[in-house]
């Protein structure tokens, strides 16, 4: 199987109203239309000719702000300058749930981009009335119709006379993507000026008339109890406002933040808890994960009534341990009730279904309940975000009047974040005698993948309080996108196959969604076994990869990596070449990635030397934005795969700080890192936020076969595995 070489401000705009829902629209890519179809949904204007833009989409860091403005100034005809972005705000913007699954663009933007068009479309029929033309012979751009003689309506003497109230036709025409100006530009991110300023740019920034500063008392180990408490030395405190106390959910609230946090420390040392959940021993986390209940379910099932062909079997299991999100700024809310409204200002993925948790568990009716979304430092994920605005709010509840801003700290993030899920998997092939995959046999055991809210039940603090919200029962997240069996299905074409997902039903430890979910490690499984049966067949890794994919566009990511990576070439003893490749979820964008790893046999450590990347994201709005997503992707799965797990014993996490959750740092950063991007001008969006996770993993896992002739098959891959498999 040889390889071949193919190839921003807005004026007197009223923010008020969101579009009722109605039914689904079928058809075309609609994104998040059809729950609000009514264009000031998504767009509004002013009589300054400037326009806002709404989405209940949140800025992670993903850049998507940028993007979104670039989509709508396009459509529009606007300088993005001229373009205001409002992201997710409960009072004000569309409901699209949360900011997860790579879902932003081809949810949001295509809403916005649809409404955009829209938008533009009764800018030039108004115009088109007032100059006695038909609005085809106009021209819509720089904030202006115009005619073919040149006379030119600006947008804010034409905004009275448009009915933004109206739905987005089932019809919309889009502009050409031949004529785009803005969209496929890399235009600089909106969010990054303040960020290097040193600008308040993070919720963690927040500083209120009136704020007090809270820390929330933790028990010592998960499912403790506190049985005494003598808080009255600590309510006595110079700058003590109170100790509170709800059940087990106890907090100090201080006028400054340092009077808060030695305050907490006072409090650690009064308070005696009991009990508390086991926790399995290190060693035996694997053991216990595959001992667990589990609901079996086949996801996938091809070729079932063919018999098993002769050939060559071969099978694996691969494991993963716990791993955290592991933010660089612990989770941090800001709350205020006035009697009877309470507002949150919290960096949760989220807005509404964190309301409607708030709700219960204060008992308020929604609409008395309002989120807003600002930029923490960190996080791509349920980490503690959500938790920390329970925190807030149950103060602000008690402290009516002011605002209550909690903090945790980093002991109190690593300790009590949900975590990524530990994971087994277990393939089992046969290859034929033309060396190709002949039957495929896998199946992945993993906890769920999403403990988010809107329950008040998954808020840390509301499960301790004297009357407490229990969790609810754990759920696994259907196909086609999946949770824990995300990405368990191979994209390439195997004429007998079954893929099943043992779902387990409880952990001892608290865990959610961590950036790709279950991708993550059934990619680097599927794309690990791929290596070792090309290694069986005596065939080059990707080569044995086009041979079993039909999908153009997968064939295209592939050919591209290698090439530009210089597939094949012979690099200097001790480093060594992988390559892996998956497209998220099976239906967002494609990755795929080459790598050079350097192993020192002596120590066990493994060092990304470079990396080469190629994804096809639909077509591409901002080029810097996707690179900078997949090359922080890459980054941060480089640092998972290398460094990452959860260090725990019998009585829990034992992860409190970065020594003992190391994470990469900067000399660990690759010397060379590329990513090639193909646009498909006119292609629907895909999401790319997560599509370099598993491929990073499965690329470093090959790339240490052929460096150092061991095969890992538990992530982290650190370097005692290393050390221990070359027999050092």
């Amino acid at each position: 199987m040889a390889l071949t070489r193919r190839t921003l401000l807005v004026g007197g705009a009223l923010l008020v109203g969101i579009g009722l829902p109605r039914p689904a629209r079928a058809a075309a890519p609609t994104g998040s239309l059809p729950a609000a179809p009514r264009i000031d949904a998504w767009i509004r204007l002013g009589e300054d000719g400037a326009a806002t833009v709404l989405t209940g989409k949140a800025e992670l860091g993903q850049g998507i702000k940028t993007a979104l403005i670039q989509v709508a100034a396009e459509e529009l005809g606007l300088d993005p300058a001229s373009v205001h972005l409002v992201t997710a705000d409960t009072e004000l913007t569309p409901n699209e749930g949360y900011t997860a699954g790579s879902h932003s663009m081809q949810d949001s933007a295509t809403a916005i981009r649809l409404a955009a068009a829209a938008a533009r479309a009764l800018l030039a029929e108004a115009a088109g009335r007032r100059l006695g033309l038909p609005p085809e012979s106009l021209t819509v751009a720089d904030g202006a119709v115009a005619a073919p003689d040149g006379m030119r309506l600006p947008f804010g003497e034409l905004v009275q006379e448009v009915d933004l109230e109206a739905e987005v036709p089932a019809t919309t025409p889009l502009r050409d993507p031949a004529t785009y100006t803005m969209v496929g530009r890399p235009l600089p991110r909106v969010d990054i000026p303040g960020k290097v300023a040193g600008a308040a740019s993070y919720v963690q920034d927040i500083r209120a008339p009136g704020m007090v500063h809270a820390r929330i008392l933790r028990p010592p180990r998960p499912g403790a109890r506190l049985v005494a408490l003598e808080a009255e030395s600590v309510a006595a405190r110079s700058g003590v406002i109170r100790v509170h106390r709800d059940g087990d959910f106890v907090a100090v609230l201080a006028e400054r933040e340092y009077a808060a946090v030695t305050a907490l420390r006072a409090l650690a040392r009064v308070a005696v808890w009991q009990g508390g959940t086991v926790v399995p021993e290190p060693d035996a986390l694997f053991s216990d994960l595959a001992g667990r209940k589990a609901e079996r379910t086949v996801i996938h099932e091809a070729g079932a009534g063919t018999p098993v062909p002769a050939g060559r079997r071969l099978t694996a299991q691969y494991r993963r341990r716990y791993q955290m999100h592991g933010s660089i700024g612990p989770s941090c809310a800001v709350a205020e009730f006035d009697g009877s409204r309470l507002t949150v200002w919290s960096h949760a993925q989220g807005m509404f279904p964190l309301r409607k948790a708030l709700a219960e568990m204060l008992a308020l009716p929604e609409d008395q309940v309002r989120c807003i979304h600002v930029e923490g430092s960190g996080c791509y994920g349920h980490n503690g975000a959500d938790d920390a605005a329970g925190d807030a709010a149950l103060l602000a509840r008690a402290l009516p009047g002011r605002p209550v801003r909690v903090q945790y700290t980093r002991e109190q993030e690593h300790l009590w974040e949900p975590y990524g899920g530990a994971m087994l998997t277990e393939a089992s092939a046969v290859l034929g005698p033309d060396g190709r995959i002949a039957d495929w046999d896998y199946s992945v055991r993993s906890p769920t993948h999403l403990t988010r809210p809107p329950g008040a039940g998954q808020l840390l603090s509301a499960r301790m309080l004297e009357k407490p919200f229990r969790a609810p029962p754990p759920k696994a997240l259907p196909q086609p996108e999946g949770g824990g069996d995300r990405n368990a299905i191979p994209l390439y074409r195997l004429p007998r196959a079954r893929v099943a997902h043992d779902f387990v039903t409880d952990m001892p430890l608290r865990v959610s969604a961590l950036r790709s979910l279950g991708a993550y490690m059934n990619v680097f499984s599927i794309e690990s076994f791929l290596d070792e049966l090309a290694e069986a067949a005596g065939a080059d890794p990707v080569a044995f990869r086009l041979a079993h994919l039909d999908d153009p566009r997968a064939r295209a990511v592939i050919e591209a990596a290698a090439e530009r990576f210089g597939w094949g070439r012979t690099l200097q003893r001790g480093h060594g070449a992988g390559f892996a490749f998956a497209r998220y979820k099976n239906l967002a964008a494609y990755c795929a990635l080459a790598v050079e790893v350097a192993v020192a046999r002596e120590s066990g450590r493994v060092r990304l030397v470079r990396a080469q990347g190629a994804v096809d994201a639909g077509q591409i709005v901002n080029p810097h934005g996707i690179r900078d997503q997949i090359e922080g992707g890459i980054i941060q799965a480089m640092s998972w795969s290398l460094f990452e797990a959860v260090a725990h014993d019998a009585e829990g996490p034992t992860s409190r700080d970065w020594s003992t959750y190391p994470i990469a740092r900067f000399p660990d950063i690759p010397e060379r890192l590329d990513v090639h991007l193909i646009d498909r001008p006119g292609a629907p969006f895909l999401g790319a936020g997560e599509v370099a996770q598993g491929p990073t993993a499965a690329a470093l896992a090959n790339a240490i076969r052929q460096a150092a002739g061991v095969r890992l098959r538990e992530l982290p891959m650190r370097p005692e595995l290393v050390k221990a498999g070359i027999g050092v």
